[in-house]
């Protein structure tokens, strides 16, 4: 395969440069066709960069420079679909955590030294941090008898784009987790043979599952955000850090203010900043510059924010299965008895002994064949 690519010289820094300008007036050179030998011949170390340039056309000190100055040089390919054809060597910048260098040096720098070691530090701490409040703790479980009168916490709408959302995430972090730390703890057992496709069909099941995200996030945000909203009693929780720690009845609305924190700080900010980067890494988004630099960006704010969501998850994760009794099943099902919507979000449970906000909001058959065993409006109000 031939490669077209040799880049412009200052005409001064040859000492017979051609009118036409260039190293020598070479345009483009066929990579079969550079000598690899030229320096074992006597006196190479001695020549003088027009010399050199006689023996390997464009190997010297002014040419290399100027390739190293990231200004574009010649290139047979379109600039349309190539814009950056024409620069073999990157700008020299300095991004936090990197040495002033090249821009694909100093991205492999944040890439290697911070993002993949404090990265994998902090999942991992999330981790054990979970694993031993379980041990210590247990999961939250309802004090009082239940009731067998069954309120709708989730609609099916709401489930489904919940699932929809959760199941994209979680294809998208263990994918991402593989193709960030895989070579660590899987390429040294698997082989690189089996490993290299696995990665690549992870790889490929990354991209396309990265829209699926998206959407469905936004489709999460519009579908609870209203339920989201905070409130005075959401301080209160807070600062009693929700009766996990210590045995305590805390109020809470639909969503307690932890909840309201990964919805907000989690789901919106952080889930936003992951989307917005991984369309640009995947190039959905046309008339974009997607170039070099700009993708090392991208990939950085992207690594950085899905870290941080991922660690945020976790912990909504454990609440959601192991870490609480009753709230997978309200997940699973889209009910809840009463008495663990009593203890748990006793603001709400109140709205809706009130009348303020309907215990059964799906009209179907099956839901009226269960209308008998719902909880019944009382007088009086929150």
């Amino acid at each position: 395969m031939l490669t077209a690519v040799v880049l412009l010289a200052p005409a001064a820094a040859q000492q017979a440069a051609p009118a036409s300008g260039g190293l020598g007036g070479i345009q483009s050179a066929n990579i079969f066709e550079v000598k690899p030998d030229a320096n074992e011949q006597p006196g190479y170390a001695e020549q003088t960069n027009a010399e050199r340039a006689k023996v390997q056309p464009g190997n010297n000190a002014p040419m290399w420079r100027q390739v190293n100055s990231g200004e574009p040089g010649y290139s047979s390919l379109p600039h349309s679909q190539a814009p950056e054809a024409g620069v073999l060597i990157q700008r020299f910048v300095q991004y936090p955590g990197s040495q002033y260098t090249t821009a694909g040096e100093a991205w492999r720098q944040v890439r290697n030294n911070w993002l993949i070691p404090y990265g994998g530090a902090l999942l991992l701490i999330a981790f054990v941090a979970i694993a031993l409040f379980y041990l210590a703790k247990g999961p939250i479980k309802v004090h009082g008898a239940e009731t067998g009168r069954k309120i709708e916490r989730f609609t099916y709408f709401e489930r489904a784009a919940h699932w929809v959302n959760a199941t994209a995430f979680v294809i998208l972090a263990l994918s991402g987790i593989v193709m960030a730390f895989g070579k660590f703890f899987m390429l040294p057992w698997m082989g690189p043979a089996i490993f290299g496709k696995l990665t690549w069909f992870l790889k490929t099941a990354h991209n396309f599952v990265g829209p699926v995200f998206a959407v469905s996030l936004i489709v999460v945000l519009l579908t609870f955000a209203k339920d989201n909203i905070w409130r005075r009693y959401d301080w209160t929780w807070l600062r009693k850090g929700g009766g996990l720690l210590r045995p305590q009845h805390v109020s809470s609305g639909r969503f307690n203010a932890g909840e309201k924190i990964m919805f907000w700080g989690g789901m919106l900010f952080l889930g936003m900043v992951v989307v917005v980067s991984g369309l640009f890494l995947d190039h959905v988004v046309p008339g974009l510059a997607y170039t070099r630099g700009n993708m090392q960006i991208a990939h950085m704010v992207h690594g950085v924010s899905v870290i941080l969501m991922m660690c945020m998850l976790l912990g909504h994760i454990y609440l959601g299965t192991i870490g609480m009794k009753g709230a997978y099943k309200a997940m699973k099902t889209g009910y809840v008895d009463e008495t663990w919507a009593r203890e748990h979000h006793d603001v709400w449970y109140d709205d809706i002994k009130s009348g303020k906000v309907p215990a059964q909001r799906t009209a179907d058959r099956a839901s009226k064949r269960r209308s008998h065993a719902m909880v019944r409006p009382t007088s009086g109000s929150h």
